[in-house]
């Protein structure tokens, strides 16, 4: 069995809100490759909303509505990266243990 610091953190979760994980030594499978698109799409998706932020809070009109909107997509955009951040300090942990000199 897989040892848990070896299982990738997917950068999405299941149908009841549990992580999902990847158990493969392929980085370049289908599975890690679909994960590397969606974080790079989150990643960017969390850039974009970053710079909306900023123009929503420098409008002194913004009402109390948008700014609810955009805290709950900034939440949404924060626990992605997290996850993303999470994923892939597992990944350089394990590849430092396997690897002491790189």
């Amino acid at each position: 069995m897989t040892a848990f610091k070896e299982l990738r953190l997917l950068p999405w979760t299941g149908p009841d809100g549990k992580p999902c994980f990847l158990s493969t030594d392929d980085n370049d499978s289908h599975m890690s490759r679909l994960a590397d698109n969606m974080e790079s799409v989150q990643l960017g998706m969390a850039t974009d909303l970053l710079d909306q932020a900023v123009e929503i809070l420098a409008d002194a009109e913004v009402s109390p509505d948008d700014l609810r909107a955009l805290a709950k997509d900034l939440t949404g955009a924060l626990r992605d990266t997290l996850r993303v951040a999470t994923s892939r300090g597992r990944r350089l942990d394990s590849r430092s243990t396997d690897h002491p000199f790189r």
